[in-house]
């Protein structure tokens, strides 16, 4: 069963990773980093604003796994975007994660005024080969309109928030026809459908948990999942997403829950920016 996408750019990208959002403990970010690849993950997902890149790279460097079979993906954050300090933001990630390059490097957040910019100096970037793939989060498709209009590169991925309760069916189908791989943050509502009823019955139906049912929703979509836990137990258990397929019938029920329920907010300072 297929456990990774191609990118734009031919490179190979694992449908599963480990999210390392608001984990901040450096024992914990290790801890995590080690059950997660002693489960199969290979892709993890840090950024600057997570405040853990350091603790990521100490985690990186013990795994044990060596550092061409891992995907690390890191972000720029909105303050270096407005400086038009992109250069110096990427230095200061791949130092603090002990790398020579990064897998993925992600405009966070589409900074009015600004991602343009910031976009065009991650074109430098890539060129250089310290990142091997550039992409963007939380770009709509109006953003994602105006880099088309200024650039030949189209963005390897865009991270957005997906799961059954929030599923932007009109973003991630323009990605899909743009060649613009969809990879799912939060892909378990932070818990808010475990206790769904349709998850349950079809976790009942699958043998497998509801949290399972949501992820292999995803990844049968062929978008990529990063869940978040620090909790070898649930990372184990979030692994086990390879092994079964929702019948069709069932993902179109699944379909059917969206409510665009978002259980991540805004950054504040883009809150009163209309974007």
């Amino acid at each position: 069963m297929t456990t990774s996408v191609f990118l734009n750019n031919d490179r190979a990208m694992p449908l599963l990773g480990l999210g390392l959002y608001k984990t901040t403990d450096a024992v914990e970010v290790e801890d995590a980093i080690a059950a997660a690849v002693q489960n199969g993950y290979r892709l993890l997902d840090t950024a600057s604003a997570y405040k853990n890149e350091e603790f990521v790279g100490c985690g990186i460097a013990k795994c044990g796994i060596p550092r061409k079979d891992l995907f690390i993906t890191t972000k720029i954050w909105n303050n270096a975007q407005r400086l038009g300090d992109v250069e110096g933001a990427f230095q200061r990630s791949l130092d603090r994660l002990g790398l020579d390059y990064i897998d993925l490097y992600l405009i966070h957040w589409p900074v009015p005024g600004c991602f343009l910019n910031t976009w065009k100096d991650m074109e430098k970037i890539l060129e250089s080969g310290r990142a091997l793939s550039i992409g963007v989060s939380n770009f709509e498709i109006r953003h994602l309109e105006e880099l088309r209009r200024v650039s030949g590169i189209v963005p390897a991925v865009n991270q957005i928030e997906c799961h059954p309760l929030c599923y932007p069916k009109e973003l991630i189908e323009y990605c899909q026809a743009n060649d613009i791989q969809v990879q799912a943050y939060a892909p378990l509502a932070r818990g808010a459908y475990l206790d769904n009823d349709v998850l349950c019955v079809l976790g009942t139906k699958y043998a497998h948990t509801p949290a399972q049912i949501g992820l292999r929703w995803a990844v049968q979509k062929g978008i990529s999942v990063i869940p978040k836990s620090v909790h070898p137990e649930r990372i184990a258990s979030n692994a086990g997403i390879f092994d079964f397929t929702i019948d069709q019938e069932d993902m179109d029920l699944l379909d059917t829950l969206n409510q665009n329920y978002h259980s991540s907010s805004i950054p504040e300072d883009l809150r009163d920016i209309v974007f």
